[in-house]
């Protein structure tokens, strides 16, 4: 099944997890990510992410249960293939469901998942998450290897790592943009062939300066390429919203993804 997406741009989603950061610096209870959630969809957001780690170090349990009480708009959680997790996604029933690699000694997530790599254990994931009600995707690198299995291992969607991408905008590498760019597209289009929802999201960011830059943002380049249908967008949403406040940052990344899309139709 292709799924159309919205026809002026992708579906944004927002990822809580750094105001969770910042509260567990102190301790306490603020920032409350689940307040930074409402007021994200207040905003404009259009799905609120979070993800659930193996250490607490950011989300916790508690903030599941109060964010599925508290919003209507789709969460997306993301979790390891792990017993535990998937446990705890099946109780909960969340909309959507994003599956990534995790190992503890990272600070963020790192690459994509090996579905063809452990196909039997993400494809029993895939069936119990999709028989609690979830919309099951797959974090994976744009690789046709691993948009093949996750077709086959029964994930509804893929979302595509778009971290080499944005690294590679940040050290303004054009060479390295270029490919990266260009292997996203080619993951996307294989993705859509296999009949999957293709989203994107890691590391993408919008300029946060006045001075007029040589080239796009890299969420405007990763939002101007029609296979995306969403989003999803955390550390450099929340940064900018550091400046700028968190309504102005929402503003901000979604009126980027909408040019993008207008300018490139």
């Amino acid at each position: 099944m292709i799924f159309a997406g919205p026809p002026n741009a992708p579906l944004l989603g927002v990822n809580i997890d750094h105001v969770a950061t910042l509260r567990n610096a102190r301790g306490g209870q603020f920032p409350d990510p689940v307040a930074a959630a409402q007021l994200a969809v207040e905003a404009g957001a259009d799905i609120i992410t979070f993800h659930l780690r193996e250490d607490r170090r950011h989300i916790r349990d508690d903030d599941v249960t109060r964010l599925k009480a508290a919003l209507q708009v789709p969460l997306n959680f993301e979790a390891a293939v792990t017993d535990e997790m998937i446990g705890i996604i099946e109780r909960v029933r969340p909309e959507h469901v994003c599956l990534v690699p995790e190992r503890r000694q990272e600070v963020t997530t790192e690459g994509g998942l090996d579905v063809a790599g452990q196909f039997a254990r993400i494809q029993d994931a895939c069936a119990r998450l999709a028989a609690a009600g979830c919309r099951v995707s797959l974090f994976i690198n744009a690789d046709e290897r691993q948009i093949e299995a996750s077709a086959a291992a029964g994930a509804s969607c893929v979302e595509l790592h778009t971290g080499a991408y944005a690294e590679a905008w940040w050290a303004q590498d054009r060479v390295r943009m270029a490919a990266e760019l260009q292997r996203l597209q080619d993951g996307l289009r294989r993705g859509r062939a296999a009949g999957l929802q293709t989203n994107a999201g890691h590391g993408l960011a919008v300029w946060d300066r006045p001075a007029p830059h040589p080239f796009a943002s890299s969420t405007y380049a990763v939002a101007a390429l029609h296979e995306v249908t969403e989003l999803h967008i955390g550390h450099a949403l929340i940064g900018h919203a550091v400046f700028v406040g968190l309504r102005q940052a929402i503003g901000d990344f979604k009126a980027e993804a909408v040019l993008a899309r207008n300018q490139g139709a």
